[in-house]
């Protein structure tokens, strides 16, 4: 696997974690040159700071999708994946969370890409361990296709109540079950 996490990253998928460490993923998802499409990424980047001392939690983006996110997701158990998305339905700012069974839509609709979804149920089928627990945050976006590296003004007055969010669910998952013994 490549590391194509962002700069603000130090840490690629291939670095060891001890075992327990780092059990609970925030990952966020999307494009650093895409306008909105970065909000994933700056959600977590705004979350990093507010998890540090947390040994059971890694903050990480990426901006990977498909089949190269089972690097990141496998043998971890909980997930929290954040991410941008254009419904059309909801103003450009709205925060969503919801779990991988309540998105809806055939599976495998393109040919090269992989929802994550689509991911769980492959890392499942290949047998690997994949989250017992997955949580997905996803900020509604007005611009997700134009080159840039700001977010709409919408977009980015939401970054901090959904980073305050993906706090929430991540030290849920920590306090659900029995810290590791180091």
């Amino acid at each position: 696997m490549s590391a194509t996490t962002l700069s603000s990253q130090t840490e690629t998928s291939s670095s060891p974690r001890p075992p327990g460490a780092g059990s609970i993923l925030v990952l966020g998802l999307g494009n650093d040159i895409l306008t909105d499409d970065a909000v994933g990424l700056r959600v977590v980047d705004a979350a990093r700071a507010r998890l540090a001392g947390e040994t059971r939690i890694e903050a990480r983006t990426t901006t990977e999708m498909g089949l190269a996110l089972l690097d990141e997701i496998a043998d971890r158990t909980s997930l929290v994946l954040v991410d941008a998305v254009q419904t059309g339905q909801a103003p450009a700012g709205r925060i969503s969370e919801m779990h991988p069974s309540e998105l809806t839509g055939p599976l495998a609709s393109a040919p090269h890409f992989l929802g994550i979804r689509e991911t769980l149920a492959l890392g499942e089928k290949l047998g690997l361990s994949m989250p017992r627990q997955v949580r997905i945050v996803a900020i509604e976006v007005a611009d997700p296709y134009t080159l840039g590296t700001e977010l709409t003004p919408a977009v980015a007055a939401a970054v901090a109540a959904a980073a305050a969010r993906v706090v929430a669910i991540a030290q849920g998952f920590a306090e659900s079950r029995p810290p590791v013994a180091t």
